[in-house]
């Protein structure tokens, strides 16, 4: 054991009620301690029954161990009270892949991104759904024929080949790219940020009971975007610099809309 833990498991025993056994618990699973672990949860938990870290932490033990399905009703019960909550977002999406349900994983890892986009995990564990999910959609598709190429998906318009995206819902680019003067090509990442946005839009208007979401306009410092569902499963988005208004950015937005609705329908 280190110092810092030592420290810990002291700290721990001298005061039952300090929150030290969070990194207590922590460091004996990831030791593989598990049945220590497990007490040290308990006992946290016992006092502090409210804590959302404490069940997070049990339930990730509970993982380690195999109890996959109590884990899961561990992190639903803290996403109830907490639906921003990293730890049981990030928890749930990881069970969803393993059972094999890629829609339900990328709900999770998704709303996870939109709480802390910097986290690696969540976007290396998007990265890696999204590459079982187009594994998935190839192996479906082998029998069918191919998807229509999208190179002129957006031929014509303004903007064409920078500033025009289109992305199905679970963030994998179908046509289009976005690039920026200091990053350059900001495709695939961006995609990813746009439809973990649109979730939250859409999750946001049915808990308040505001019907479909139509699109959304974002105002920064740098450029102007817009963002949109031209179908049920795939989603567009438009950006421009601060001079265009969003006005102008919204009729833009039309055109690529229809553009995108006839390149979709032309699919298999």
């Amino acid at each position: 054991m280190n110092d810092e833990f030592t420290m810990l498991a002291e700290e721990f025993a001298r005061d039952p009620q300090s929150l030290a056994f969070l990194d207590v618990g922590e460091q004996l699973r990831r030791d593989g301690r598990l049945e220590a672990a497990v007490r040290v949860a308990l006992s946290g938990l016992e006092r502090h029954p409210s804590l959302a870290a404490a069940h997070d932490l049990y339930a990730r033990i509970l993982v380690d161990i195999g109890e996959y399905d109590r884990a899961g009703q561990i992190w639903a019960g803290i996403l109830s009270r907490e639906p921003r909550h990293m730890g049981a977002l990030k928890g749930r999406g990881y069970l969803a892949f393993w059972a094999g349900d890629i829609d339900a994983a990328l709900d999770h890892l998704e709303r996870a991104l939109s709480v802390d986009p910097t986290d690696r995990s969540v976007v290396q564990g998007l990265r890696m759904v999204r590459d079982a999910a187009a594994e998935s959609e190839r192996d479906a598709a082998e029998d069918g024929q191919e998807r229509l190429p999208a190179a002129d998906l957006f031929r014509g318009l303004d903007g064409a080949g920078r500033g025009l995206l289109l992305l199905n819902r679970h963030g994998q680019v179908l046509g289009g790219r976005v690039e920026v003067p200091e990053a350059g090509n900001v495709t695939e990442p961006l995609a990813a940020y746009v439809a973990g946005a649109a979730h939250e839009a859409a999750r946001s208007a049915r808990m308040l009971d505001l019907g479909r979401w139509r699109w959304l306009t974002v105002e920064a410092s740098g450029a102007n975007l817009h963002v949109s569902p031209p179908d049920d499963d795939a989603l567009l988005l438009v950006t421009r610099d601060r001079s265009v208004p969003s006005g102008r950015l919204a009729r833009l937005a039309e055109r690529a809309a229809d553009a995108a609705r006839a390149w979709l329908g032309d699919q298999p």
